[in-house]
């Protein structure tokens, strides 16, 4: 079999062209790995949440949700209110609470399992939250979703992300537990102080005085008088006697 120039340069650079194409694949990099989920990341990119990642620093409840979000299968859902939403509440709401109560209301937002939107219209209402006290209540049609917690009701909005295992949501409002915002029972009244028992009349009877009352001492006056008239009358029957 005659070679020609051609095959014989083809012959040549093949095997030579086959190396340098394993090397360059071998070289390539592959696909980055996914790193682990950052949830304060995605309020940050959003640019209306400093209230929220103020709190959710302070109250180190940032780095539950990550150690959350990076171990658990259920994946996790919050709503996230704006800084506006805060600004609406009543002066010193947020400072008259104490940094348990504040762990509370942030967890109240956030429910340990992963929901779309339409997930939200189907689940059996009251929604576990965080904060195993109070749950949260969904209700809407389409992609229109409303919660309330019992006390505030708004609009589910713009979703920050939605893929599982992380489903972040814009709310409007901050959404309020009755269990650290509803109205507390009155104070019970102290009880009646128990009425000391009547005294026996032999021991309530007040001891009277010695010296004698008035009904004795005109008695005694009216017995003189009657002795002293008699003492005068004997008198002047003697008198008439000698003479």
């Amino acid at each position: 079999m005659a070679f020609t120039p051609l095959s014989f340069l083809l012959i040549t650079l093949t095997p030579l062209f086959l190396f340098f194409s394993h090397q360059v694949s071998a070289q390539a990099p592959g696909p980055a790995a996914a790193g682990p989920l950052n949830f304060t990341a995605i309020l940050e990119k959003g640019g209306q949440y400093t209230t929220l990642l103020r709190l959710l620093s302070d109250t180190q409840v940032a780095n539950q949700i990550d150690n959350q979000l990076n171990t658990s299968s259920e994946g996790l859902t919050v709503f996230a209110p704006t800084d506006n939403a805060f600004n609406n509440l009543k002066a010193g709401t947020l400072n008259g609470l104490s940094r348990e109560d504040q762990v509370n209301l942030i967890l109240f937002h956030i429910c340990p399992k992963y929901y779309t939107l339409s997930d939200l219209l189907t689940v059996p209402n009251p929604v576990r939250t965080q904060f195993s006290t109070d749950g949260l209540n969904f209700t809407g049609q389409g992609r229109q979703v409303n919660v309330t917690s019992g006390m505030v009701e708004t609009q589910v909005n713009n979703a920050l992300r939605m893929q599982s295992p992380l489903a972040v949501y814009q709310v409007d409002a901050v959404l309020l537990p009755p269990s650290l915002f509803g109205a507390k029972p009155p104070a019970s009244a102290p009880p009646p102080a128990k009425s000391t028992p009547a005294a026996k009349d032999g021991n309530n009877t007040k001891t009277k005085a010695s010296g004698p009352s008035s009904d004795d001492s005109t008695g005694d006056s009216s017995k003189t008088r009657v002795g002293l008239g008699l003492f005068v009358g004997i008198g002047i029957a003697c008198m008439a006697a000698l003479s």
